[in-house]
């Protein structure tokens, strides 16, 4: 039946819940500076990957 699923996936959904805490600042602070970092290497790879891009996209295109 559909209901049987739907009752195990409540039932699932409030344990986890239940389970979960907040984040120390430690820990916030930890997982907040792994993301900025990410955030960072990603923006410097977006960058020279553009800053690659263009010169040889002009050689291509032969400088319209």
């Amino acid at each position: 039946m559909i209901i049987e699923p739907l009752t195990k996936f409540v039932k699932d959904s409030t344990y986890l819940v239940k389970k979960c805490t907040k984040p120390d600042h430690k820990e916030f602070a930890k997982v907040a500076r792994a993301t900025g970092l990410g955030f960072l290497l990603m923006g410097f790879i977006g960058f020279f990957v553009k800053l690659v891009h263009i010169p040889i996209n002009n050689i291509i295109m032969g400088g319209m």
